[in-house]
C-alpha cells in the first residue's frame, strides 16, 4: 500500500494502533484520544500511521518525519511542544522560523517507567477528595511553578482551579497528608489501559529530605499497578534528587523527551 503523502485526520482505531507500538512514549496521545479531547493530524496509509501529532494547548508529535506537522502546529497557539525528543526536534527544526523563540528549551529529559511493583512505602497515601481542594491548590500551583517556571495562579487562575478540581474529581490526584502537611502528592497527566503517566510529584518544602518522596512514589506505583501494567514519568535532567527517587524505587530509562515552553 502506497503511503498517503497528505496529512489527514486519523480514526480512533488508527491512533490506538499507533500508540500501542510504544504505550509509554505515547501515553498522552492515547489518553486524549480515548477521552475525545484532542485534535489529531497524521501521516501514513490505510493500514497504519507513520506519524501522529496532537495539536492543542500542547503540541505533541510522535513517529517519523515530524517536521511535516509544522504547518498545522504553527496555526495553533501552543503553550508547549513536548514529546519524544527526536520527534520534537524534527518538528522544531522546521517550525522555528514560523514561531517566536521558546521561553525555555528542555532537551534530554529522561523518561522513566516501572512495570514491577516496588516494596511498600508504608505511607498514608490516598486518593484526593473535594475536601482536599483548598489544601491541594497551592501545592499544585507550587509544583507547576517549580516544573514550568510560571505561576499558574497568576497566568490563568480560573483555568488552573478548574484543572485541579477536575483531576480530583476524575481520581487522578493523590496525597499523603500528615499533621496538616503534604508529605507527598502527585497527579496523573495521562491514563490508558497500558500505563499511567505521573506528573507534579511534590513534597512540602518543610517536609523534604526525610525520604517521603521515595516512600510516596513506591506506594503510588503499587496503587496504580493494580489497574495498569506500567507507571511512567519524565523529569528534568538536572533534577538529581528526583532522579535518585525514581531510580531508587526501580524505575528504568525509557527514552527521552524534549519540551519547548512558550
Amino acid at each position: 500500500m502506497a503511503p498517503v503523502t497528505d496529512r489527514f485526520e486519523p480514526a480512533l482505531e488508527q491512533i490506538l494502533a499507533f500508540c500501542a507500538q510504544d504505550p509509554v512514549e505515547r501515553v498522552f496521545l492515547e489518553d486524549v484520544a480515548r477521552r475525545r479531547l484532542g485534535r489529531f493530524t497524521a501521516f501514513g496509509d490505510d493500514r497504519s500511521l507513520t506519524a501522529l501529532c496532537h495539536v492543542g494547548a500542547n503540541v505533541v508529535p510522535s513517529g517519523e518525519g515530524c517536521g511535516r506537522f509544522a504547518e498545522a502546529a504553527a496555526r495553533g497557539r501552543a503553550r508547549m511542544i513536548i514529546g519524544d525528543e527526536r520527534a520534537v526536534t524534527e518538528l522544531w527544526d522546521v517550525l522555528a522560523g514560523l514561531l517566536p523563540p521558546p521561553r525555555d528549551d528542555r532537551p534530554g529529559q529522561p523518561v522513566y517507567a516501572i512495570s514491577e511493583p516496588p516494596p511498600p512505602g508504608d505511607t498514608g497515601l490516598r486518593a484526593a477528595t473535594e475536601h482536599d481542594f483548598e489544601l491541594l491548590l497551592p501545592a499544585c500551583a507550587a509544583a507547576h511553578k517549580e516544573e514550568i517556571g510560571v505561576d499558574p495562579m497568576a497566568r490563568d487562575p480560573d483555568g488552573f482551579r478548574w484543572r485541579t478540581r477536575s483531576q480530583i474529581a476524575e481520581g487522578r490526584s493523590w496525597l499523603w497528608l500528615e499533621d496538616g502537611a503534604i508529605r507527598f502528592k502527585a497527579e496523573a497527566s495521562a491514563w490508558t489501559p497500558s500505563a499511567v503517566q505521573v506528573q507534579q510529584v511534590w513534597v512540602d518544602p518543610a517536609e523534604r529530605n526525610h525520604g517521603y518522596a521515595h516512600r510516596g512514589m513506591r506506594d503510588l506505583c503499587r496503587m496504580l499497578m493494580r489497574d495498569v501494567p506500567s507507571v511512567c514519568l519524565f523529569v528534568r535532567p538536572e533534577n538529581a534528587p528526583a532522579i535518585r527517587v525514581y531510580e531508587g524505587i526501580g524505575m528504568h530509562r525509557h527514552g527521552s523527551y524534549r519540551s519547548l515552553i512558550f
